[in-house]
């Protein structure tokens, strides 16, 4: 199996003692979130000046190890994060990523510009969990999911209030995008061999449908490599190695932001 594979089996055997524990019923019942309204990432992209960073709250990758160990508090870095960013990404998978909820959770309370929980999401349960976990925005990815799944998936988000990023690869997958998603993300990371390459968002720009925000994922490591995308027409740009690599993270993403200016 390829590393995509093997992370959704190790999903669906992870998810399935919780669902049991947890019905959707009682996140709506007891999510501490569920009545919050949402903060939207679209909106935010859109607004005029925006500069579409999406921040990332990562501790690890399968292809890299350790960024942070579960030792760095999450205040610092999205502190720093909620300063400039238009959005903040935080990866909850623990096997693979070292994240959890718990991240997800703080960074809501120490934010007040839209959260992704950006995970492996293959049930509709995982979707509730999310809304009554602080997220505002949910990742979609295509690759692991039908497109009858994304449409019934991105329904099921709009219906509780979360918007919804659809996350592709190449131009066969942009076939999944619906009108229930709210944006599309262009991965530039092939999740099946973990290579990077900038320029699939060069390519795929143009597939994406009006009307839905398109946003740059992986790989972008320069104010330069910014500029270059927002001209060939995204809005949104989802950074997160390129901080998290750096001894003071916060510091790091300060210091990016005042390059961009």
């Amino acid at each position: 199996m390829d590393i995509l594979e093997t992370i959704v089996v190790a999903k669906k055997k992870e998810i399935g003692p919780f669902k049991e524990m947890s019905p959707v019923e009682r996140f709506e019942r007891e999510g501490f979130f569920w009545n919050i309204r949402n903060r939207s990432l679209a909106d935010t992209l859109l607004f005029p000046g925006s500069n579409g960073i999406i921040a990332e709250f990562k501790r690890r990758s399968p292809s890299k190890g350790w960024f942070k160990t579960k030792e760095l508090e999450v205040e610092p870095v999205v502190s720093e994060y909620n300063k400039g960013a238009a959005g903040i990404s935080v990866l909850t998978d623990e096997e693979f990523f070292g994240g959890d909820l718990d991240d997800l959770i703080q960074t809501k309370v120490i934010s007040d510009i839209p959260v992704l929980r950006k995970d492996f999401i293959i049930d509709k349960w995982q979707i509730a969990e999310s809304k009554a976990f602080g997220a505002d925005v949910i990742l979609l990815i295509a690759a692991c999911l039908t497109p009858a799944q994304v449409k019934e998936f991105a329904a099921y988000a709009m219906r509780i209030g979360l918007e919804t990023i659809l996350e592709v690869h190449n131009e066969e997958e942009m076939g999944h995008c619906c009108e229930e998603v709210t944006m599309v993300g262009i991965n530039n990371r092939n999740l099946k061999t973990f290579t990077v390459d900038i320029n699939t968002s060069l390519k795929l720009v143009d597939k994406v449908p009006a009307g839905k925000p398109a946003i740059a994922e992986s790989g972008i490591s320069s104010p330069e490599a910014i500029r270059e995308l927002r001209d060939a027409g995204f809005r949104g740009f989802l950074i997160g190695e390129n901080f998290m690599k750096e001894e003071i993270p916060g510091q790091a993403f300060a210091d990016f932001i005042t390059q961009l200016k």
